[in-house]
């Protein structure tokens, strides 16, 4: 059963054992009041049911040695009253315990999923860059973890991504990078809106693991340099990016649109790069059999120079880097073929 289900069963439950509480509470009031008389007022037969269904029994407020129906109707009350009292209390506590139970029994289960990914991405921030970073690793179908000190912004992305991974924190943070994976991750997105914490994240992931790969955001063009040097792989300014795109929209529109469809793609379509492996023996392009409606190689990557739709007698060998447009499968499936 799900967590909003059992939720859901708990909240209808502690709502129907109150309107039942109030119930037993009202209908005792009146009745002691109608079988002690005028003389006792609400508070007394309210107080006297109370004490009655609690169990606490200070003694009978409202006299009924000489009425015996009085007390049938105290033991009608007193059954039905603590019944609907414990049940109450019991589902009172459950709620307040479901919410830190399933807090913790979640906290668990994602350190545990994090500690065996491998080749994943940390997104350190999720605000309005982050969370588009997010989702094209939600599209493309890539492993990774968010992080973000506001909790406001955890809150959102686990509503939009309730099935990913992500932790509450500084992303700077030496421990936090580590419970994220740092040691065993692909790359550092430092996303935040701040340039200052971006650095921070950089050099403290570099630190960490001097082999992970780092994209910062530098909002101020000015501290590009300063991000370079405490070790992010690439800057990226996505106020100078936008003033490129514009540009682009403006001078190449058929280019855009096309990528822009291409991002826009249901079926995750997406222009991805393969390194060929130092184990893998190299061949011919043709022998690796590229034909296939899931991916095609539009170019190969040679210590610095291109090879633009290379021929199929092209010779693939270690260290080259393979451009193909492929959907999700087509990239899973070239990455299976070149670890094997």
């Amino acid at each position: 059963m799900s967590e909003v289900l059992i939720s859901h069963r708990i909240k209808t439950s502690f709502i129907a054992s109150a309107i039942g509480l109030v119930a037993v509470l009202s209908v005792g009031t009146a009745g002691y009041r109608l079988i002690g008389g005028p003389q006792y007022s609400l508070l007394d037969c309210f107080y006297m049911t109370f004490t009655t269904i609690s169990t606490i029994g200070f003694g009978e407020i409202i006299d009924m040695s000489h009425k015996p129906e009085g007390r049938v109707f105290t033991i009608i009350i007193a059954v039905f009253g603590i019944g609907a009292f414990l049940n109450l209390f019991s589902t009172t506590t459950a709620f307040i315990l479901e919410g830190d139970m399933n807090q913790a029994l979640r906290r668990r289960r994602m350190h545990n999923l994090i500690d065996r990914l491998r080749k994943h991405y940390i997104i350190c921030g999720v605000g309005r860059v982050g969370g588009n970073v997010a989702h094209e690793m939600v599209a493309t179908r890539r492993d990774f973890v968010a992080i973000d000190h506001d909790e406001q912004a955890v809150a959102r992305f686990d509503e939009k991504y309730p099935d990913h991974l992500y932790l509450h924190g500084d992303g700077g943070d030496d421990e936090l990078l580590v419970k994220a994976g740092i040691r065993h991750a692909a790359g550092v997105f430092a996303v935040t809106g701040d340039d200052n914490q971006n650095i921070v994240i950089a050099l403290t992931a570099k630190q960490l693991n001097p082999a992970v790969r780092v994209v910062a955001r530098c909002h101020e063009v000015r501290n590009i340099e300063k991000a370079r040097k405490a070790g992010a792989d690439v800057t990226v300014s996505p106020d100078f990016t936008g003033g490129l795109r514009i540009a682009s929209a403006m001078i190449r529109p058929a280019a855009v649109t096309f990528l822009d469809e291409m991002l826009k793609s249901q079926d995750g379509l997406r222009v991805e790069e393969i390194v060929v492996p130092d184990s893998f023996a190299g061949c011919r392009l043709a022998e690796l059999g590229l034909a296939s409606r899931d991916y095609l190689c539009v170019a190969v990557r040679d210590a610095g120079s291109w090879r633009f739709n290379p021929e199929p007698d092209f010779a693939v060998k270690p260290g080259h880097t393979l451009i193909v447009m492929a959907n999700p499968d087509g990239r899973q499936s070239l990455e299976r073929l070149f670890s094997v």
